[in-house]
């Protein structure tokens, strides 16, 4: 064949499989057409793709062509002397004996397959080989400096494919995951929504015997520390068990004009008492740039309270809560965030703490964090952390700031855009 039409052959094969990599093709498909068109390219008598299998090391068949079912029936072949010898070369091995070839797992096979001659092509992501591209010939012959650059050329875009399949392996191994771990959640939250219903009449009987009783009995007696136990846990009870139900309805939010500021203001003085006790300074920074927004108050309310709260019990005594409220630089979002001076969160569960049941605190429930963070989402925004043991905590809460109530389908929001104050 002219020269130059050979070279035009190795562009159309290179272009098309550059573009089926890039494309939404199937991966399988891609792989399928390297073979294919490389054997055609080069007049050879077949080829084969092998890709490292990461748990065994063992070369596993991803595609071929132009081999009887007789020889590829064979199955997997050890990866440690060819893959050995492709990292340390890194370029285009010529097997010419093929019978005495070490890198050859079966030689008679292949010379009864009228295999005389094989080409072999390492498949790399960085300094990994990932694969093998394996080309046969039913001749020896000599290949050209282009021939050669072409299939080097088709093997980087064969890693490239390789590479892509197992992007798309563990985003499906992500999705499914995350699929089962909903389902769990979700029959979790019902399951606990009616265990909560059916503890909580019994539990309302027991604090009203309780309540009774502790009113008859002598001050200062066993009874009455006794009963005072009883209705202590008991309320202890009916809290977690509102927590549930709380985690278990993740209802819509209710949405009115309110002013993200007041309801900090309205959390603030809730626990003022508590702040008094343990010898908590509060120190507060909100912006008047913020505008009304539609918002579930209450339950933007319960968000800052469980927040604060935790900030208490993490601080115990003596330290100081900052909270501030400001615009983010675009105007489109209101950000609040509590920090406080507190022991601060393990490194380690810092990525577990919005998820329902996990606690760091010996009488936590778990379900605080995760039904704020519910909440947030509801309302198109975000919650995030940032710690450090020994030296605090700061929560950062992120939310849209909406002119209309998106809940009634108006045309949602006008935004505005500022920078943020100087921390």
């Amino acid at each position: 064949m002219n020269r130059f039409l050979k070279i035009e052959t190795f562009y159309r094969v290179f272009r098309d499989v550059s573009t089926s990599v890039h494309s939404g093709t199937r991966v399988k498909e891609v792989l399928d057409l390297v073979v294919k068109k490389t054997t055609e390219a080069l007049s050879a008598k077949g080829a084969l793709l092998r890709i490292l299998n990461l748990e065994t090391h063992q070369l596993e068949l991803g595609a071929s062509y132009g081999l009887s079912d007789r020889y590829l029936s064979k199955g997997p072949v050890s990866s440690e002397k060819m893959i050995t010898d492709l990292y340390r070369l890194n370029k285009v091995i010529i097997i010419e004996d093929i019978l005495t070839d070490s890198r050859v797992q079966y030689p008679q096979e292949a010379w009864q397959e009228g295999i005389r001659m094989m080409l072999d092509l390492p498949l790399t992501l960085g300094n990994h080989v990932v694969g093998i591209l394996r080309i046969f010939f039913a001749e020896k012959r000599t290949f050209t400096e282009e021939e050669l650059s072409f299939v080097v050329s088709i093997a980087e875009q064969s890693a490239l494919a390789i590479d892509k399949a197992r992007i798309i392996e563990a985003q499906q191994a992500r999705y499914d995951q995350l699929a089962i771990q909903t389902e769990k959640l979700s029959a979790l939250g019902r399951m606990a929504a009616a265990i909560a219903h059916e503890i909580n009449n019994p539990l309302a009987g027991v604090l009203l015997y309780a309540s009774n009783l502790v009113k008859k009995v002598p001050d200062k007696s066993q009874l009455k520390e006794g009963l005072e136990v009883i209705i202590r846990e008991t309320v202890r009870c009916k809290s977690i068990i509102q927590e549930l139900l709380e985690f278990s309805r993740d209802r819509e939010p209710r949405k009115t004009l309110s002013n993200i500021n007041s309801i900090i203001e309205k959390a603030l003085r809730i626990l003022e008492n508590e702040f008094r006790l343990q010898h908590i300074s509060i120190e507060k920074r909100l912006s008047d740039e913020i505008e009304n927004t539609f918002l579930d108050e209450n339950q933007i309310e319960q968000v800052f309270v469980n927040l604060l709260l935790n900030a208490i019990q993490a601080i115990e005594e003596n330290g100081q809560i900052i909270i501030k409220s400001f615009l983010s630089p675009d105007r489109n979002r209101a950000v609040i965030t509590i920090e406080d001076t507190g022991c601060g969160i393990p490194q380690q569960h810092l990525s577990k703490i919005f998820e329902p049941f996990f606690s760091t605190k010996k009488k936590g429930t778990g379900l605080g964090l995760a039904v704020s963070y519910g909440i947030i989402r509801n309302h198109g925004g975000n919650i995030t952390v940032t710690s450090q043991c020994a030296q605090g905590t700061c929560f950062t809460i992120e939310i849209p700031i909406l002119r209309k109530d998106s809940s009634k389908g108006a045309n949602l929001y006008e935004r505005r855009c500022t920078s943020y104050p100087d921390n």
